[in-house]
């Protein structure tokens, strides 16, 4: 309860966003989906009534009764396969968060801010634990320190436009970077900013394996 307080009270006080409800279990919160029509619905990954999957099952539930909201996960555990379970089905509207950066207002906003968009976020933190993990075997060991990190942003929702805003280099050198790491990687580019972030997860889930 003080949690779900705080992070009212913490997504309340940014601009341009307002809670409509805060719901202690996944029945309450299909319930108020129903009734308020939120664009947002942001969950913890585990609530009443079995303290399991919850927020995993609410999103695949609102995917089929309301395509239109945007679903922000909340979870404590640092692991592809909870990511890839959110996003199973697609991407859009879906954003991974670990609690631990909750606090951090531009984590929150920029989770809500893609997913209200119909874009995608998947925590950084996520996607930097499985490079750790991976760096050493297999494909990704054949990656330039760049294309990491440039995997690394994609696998978080940036489109190339805004990953080479974030690196401060030309659009074009980034696309280039993208053709090289994905053949290094076997997976076909493509247009879609979505696609590639499962297509990531999904290959840095088989890597673990």
């Amino acid at each position: 309860m003080l949690v779900r307080a705080g992070i009212e009270a913490l997504i309340g006080s940014e601009p341009g966003y307002e809670v409509v409800a805060a719901c202690g279990s996944l029945d309450e919160l299909l319930r108020s989906v129903d009734e308020h029509g939120p664009d947002v619905v942001v969950t913890d990954i585990r609530m009443p009534p079995t303290n399991t999957d919850e927020g995993i099952r609410a999103a695949r539930a609102l995917s089929a009764s309301h395509p239109q909201v945007g679903i922000v996960v909340l979870s404590q555990y640092l692991e592809a396969a909870y990511a890839l379970a959110l996003i199973d089905g697609g991407s859009s509207g879906r954003a991974y968060l670990l609690k631990e950066h909750v606090s951090d207002p531009a984590h929150l906003t920029s989770a809500l801010r893609a997913v209200s968009t119909d874009g995608s976020y998947i925590d950084p933190a996520v996607v930097d634990a499985m490079f750790r993990a991976q760096r050493h075997k297999g494909p990704l060991h054949d990656l330039t320190e760049r294309e990491h990190q440039i995997l690394g942003e994609i696998a978080s929702g940036h489109s190339n436009r805004s990953i080479a805003e974030r690196l401060c280099v030309s659009e074009k050198a980034i696309e280039k970077h993208i053709n090289s790491l994905f053949m290094k990687l076997d997976l076909p580019p493509d247009q879609g900013s979505h696609r590639r972030v499962k297509a990531v997860l999904l290959f840095l889930d088989q890597a673990t394996r």
